[in-house]
């Protein structure tokens, strides 16, 4: 299992082709943004919106990747994209989504408990974008995937912590929508670990097409009740029209 996880860290499959990424990505960006436009300025449904929002402009900036790959655009463009993938994968979302939690967080309590996952995201973040910067990462194509290598060392101590910081505060927010997402987010980073290992692609891209999905038609739910003072699926009542 070590073995497995270990490759894992240093490629990660992705969609079957560059058109299906742009597209996966063009869906998954229009859910997010339709997301936005029905939180009625929430805090925190506007922080869950933003998830498919930067999924989705993941997505697309992947399909610049398999281009640069393929010859379809500039070697240089599609290393670029290269990088920007990378970033926000390895270093956006640990970093971000724990400070995200905490910065909406309503319960005092939980706050204190998600405090210790902003700092393990923002090092875990800060370890592996120093390994980018010095170990000259790679892609190529591989079959039906793109496989990514940065050189990560001790990839199973730092893929760990990398998965505790993204999914740990998850499960402690006093929104069921984001521990059910933290339910959801586990089980994918696991799935994915085998697959890859495996040699199968990987189902991100309708991973974050479904969660979206679920993230547009909660907001969207909510939004049609703004007669009734309701909150934005908490355990303790908190005010979010």
């Amino acid at each position: 299992m070590l073995d497995r996880v270990r490759e894992a860290s240093q490629e990660a499959a992705v969609c079957f082709s560059p058109e299906g990424d742009l597209v996966a990505g063009v869906v998954v960006l229009g859910i997010g943004l339709d997301a936005v436009l029905h939180t009625r300025h929430q805090p925190a449904a506007i922080a869950t919106s933003a998830i498919p929002v930067l999924l989705g402009l993941h997505q697309i900036d992947e399909a610049f990747v398999w281009w640069g790959l393929q010859g379809h655009v500039p070697a240089a463009v599609g290393r670029v994209a290269m990088w920007i993938y990378l970033y926000i994968a390895l270093v956006v979302l640990p970093a971000t989504v724990p400070a995200l939690l905490l910065w909406i967080e309503p319960a005092r309590v939980r706050r204190w408990l998600i405090a210790p996952f902003v700092l393990l995201g923002l090092v875990t973040a800060a370890v592996i974008l120093e390994t980018m910067l010095t170990g000259h990462p790679r892609v190529r194509l591989a079959d039906l995937h793109l496989a990514y290598s940065i050189g990560l060392g001790h990839g199973v101590t730092v893929i760990g912590c990398y998965i505790v910081a993204t999914c740990g505060p998850l499960f402690l927010s006093s929104f069921r929508w984001f521990r059910w997402f933290g339910a959801a987010n586990l089980v994918a980073v696991v799935t994915l670990a085998i697959l890859v290992a495996d040699g199968f692609t990987s189902l991100w891209c309708l991973y974050a097409a479904l969660v979206s999905a679920a993230v547009a038609w909660h907001l969207r739910s909510r939004s049609s009740h703004l007669a009734n003072p309701e909150t934005f699926g908490t355990d303790t009542v908190v005010a979010t029209r």
